[in-house]
């Protein structure tokens, strides 16, 4: 008993406390803040109690705390290359069936109901982790042979491509636009970034970028639409969203958010006492919620949160530049990109620099797949600091 509680004290003094201290805070505001903005959606529209997301948002985060633990403590040695490749097919079969057989909201089929516990799964975001992992594991795999300049490398980068880019557009297929770019985004970042000479590197990017044009005549000759209705009007209307011809229709939700910010001011109108919420935003406790912590809390806190997000992620850039592996270096870099990303398209869609894609905001939107992948990925940041120190203090 004395050796395991000694055991886990020292686990804990390995660990990054900044990222660590940075999760608990960002989900821990999250959590409360889930609890104002979704009081008209659980009573108005689910007749349940004020408290019906809290609730359930609880047990996803103590599902969170159980991944984390146990990811921490996985060493990155049993990160098997075939393991992850065989998670990466499930994902692939998931979003393959969603594609056939899929439902979900306004257009998009990117929802697998679970009914035994009633929630909902979302293979788009497990593929987030799985690409992270596999172009990290794949990278670091083909290190020396990238850096060979005797050689051609385009066998090994079609393959890379084809790991990193399948489940991007079967997610594109499944009506999913916004899920689908910060896939094909994270793994850009890591490609530009990977140890493959920048004129095959150059040639590669001109290439999908020829095919990419190609599908798109393909799809228009035929007459097949990516998009649905809804993300169309989006994509051409985002920008100017109160303009009298777009306020009530198009550009409604993103100028009652502008509404909702302008009212808070500073120091915000109280927690609590946000009236946006009620019918003005639809789902505020989802990718709107930003709007509504900014009403409640104040531009002051909601440029907190931002800065929070900034340290955070410089965090783990930080530890990807120190770490001792090829794949501890990537996986970092990834997940770094991933939460950047996220960000970067909430709050552009919320300001009207993008288009509305409803993508989560980091630790403060509700929702069980993306918290949980989310988790784990800071969980394997959080092992590769650990072994990076202990590797260190042996030297």
């Amino acid at each position: 008993m004395l050796k395991g509680l000694k055991k886990l004290r020292q686990f804990f003094a390995d660990m990054d406390k900044w990222s660590l201290a940075l999760t608990i805070i960002l989900f821990g505001f999250g959590l409360f803040s889930i609890v104002s903005a979704s009081t008209r959606e659980a009573v108005n529209n689910l007749n349940q109690s004020v408290y019906y997301y809290f609730g359930r948002q609880i047990f996803i985060l103590v599902v969170c705390l159980i991944i984390y633990i146990f990811v921490v403590s996985v060493p990155t040695k049993a990160y098997n290359r075939f393991l992850i490749f065989i998670l990466w097919l499930i994902v692939l079969g998931a979003n393959a069936y969603l594609v056939l057989r899929g439902d979900g909201t306004r257009g998009a089929r990117n929802w697998i109901k679970i009914p035994i516990i009633g929630f909902q799964l979302q293979p788009g975001e497990l593929a987030k982790p799985v690409l992270i992992l596999l172009t990290a594991l794949y990278i670091e795999a083909r290190a020396k042979y990238f850096r060979n300049p005797r050689i051609k490398h385009w066998k090994g980068i079609i393959i890379m491509c084809i790991m990193g880019l399948s489940t991007s557009v079967l997610i594109i297929l499944e009506k999913d636009l916004g899920t689908a770019l910060i896939n094909v985004a994270i793994f850009g970042v890591m490609f530009l970034l990977s140890p493959i000479s920048k004129r095959e590197k150059a040639i590669t990017i001109g290439a999908g970028s020829a095919l990419v044009v190609v599908a798109v005549f393909g799809m228009l000759a035929f007459r097949i639409n990516p998009f649905t209705e809804e993300q169309k009007s989006r994509l051409v209307n985002f920008y100017d969203p109160c303009d009298i011809s777009k306020r009530n229709d198009e550009g409604y939700q993103i100028c009652n958010a502008y509404i909702a910010m302008n009212l808070g001011g500073l120091t915000g109108v109280g927690v609590g006492r946000s009236t946006q919420k009620y019918s003005y935003i639809p789902e505020p406790h989802t990718d709107m919620i930003f709007s509504i912590i900014t009403e409640e809390d104040g531009f002051l806190v909601g440029a907190i949160i931002i800065i929070l997000y900034m340290v955070l992620i410089a965090r783990i850039l930080l530890l990807s530049s120190k770490a001792m592996t090829v794949s501890g270096k990537y996986i970092c870099l990834g997940v770094a990109t991933y939460i950047f990303l996220h960000i970067l398209v909430n709050l552009g869609g919320l300001f009207a620099v993008l288009p509305l894609t409803g993508v989560p905001l980091p630790f403060m939107s509700y929702g069980g797949s993306f918290a949980i992948m989310l988790t784990l990925s800071l969980a394997m940041v959080q092992r590769i600091y650990v072994e990076t120190k202990r590797y260190r203090l042996k030297f």
